[in-house]
């Protein structure tokens, strides 16, 4: 494996670890990452992982974050949510000029007419998290 596989590798698991201030018992592993071109000079990232999110969750946020990296620039970061096949949520951010990415979303919500704390993500998802990306060989 290439030290840029490597460091992409390491940076996509770093990326979807972003299930920010769950307790220990969730977990995201990351799966699956495909590179598409689309033309001489960029491509199409695209990541797959799976998030989960335990019943017994207490806090409210979640985030996705991607460390420092290779991005096209004008380009934004897509992220989708699904429950099985099922769309739950779709986020697009903006990328820093490091080429990092962060976005939060609510995990847990309180209801304001009942007073009830609501989870709105709860159990297993797959997260697909696509970037465009430079080329980085001369023959695609």
């Amino acid at each position: 494996m290439s030290s840029k596989s490597s460091i992409l590798l390491i940076g996509t698991i770093l990326t979807v670890l972003g299930v920010m201030m769950i307790p220990a018992s969730s977990s995201a592993e990351s799966n699956q990452i495909t590179v598409t071109p689309i033309n001489e000079e960029i491509s199409l990232e695209k990541t797959i992982t799976t998030m989960n999110v335990p019943e017994d969750n207490k806090l409210p946020w979640g985030t996705v974050r991607g460390d420092a990296s290779d991005v096209a620039e004008r380009y934004p970061v897509i992220i989708q949510f699904y429950k099985g096949e099922d769309p739950v949520h779709f986020a697009q951010v903006d990328t820093k000029g490091d080429g990092s990415y962060e976005y939060k979303f609510r995990v847990r919500s309180l209801d304001s007419n009942s007073g009830e704390f609501v989870n709105i993500f709860n159990g297993d998802y797959i997260v697909k998290i696509y970037k465009v990306i430079p080329n980085s060989n001369d023959l695609v």
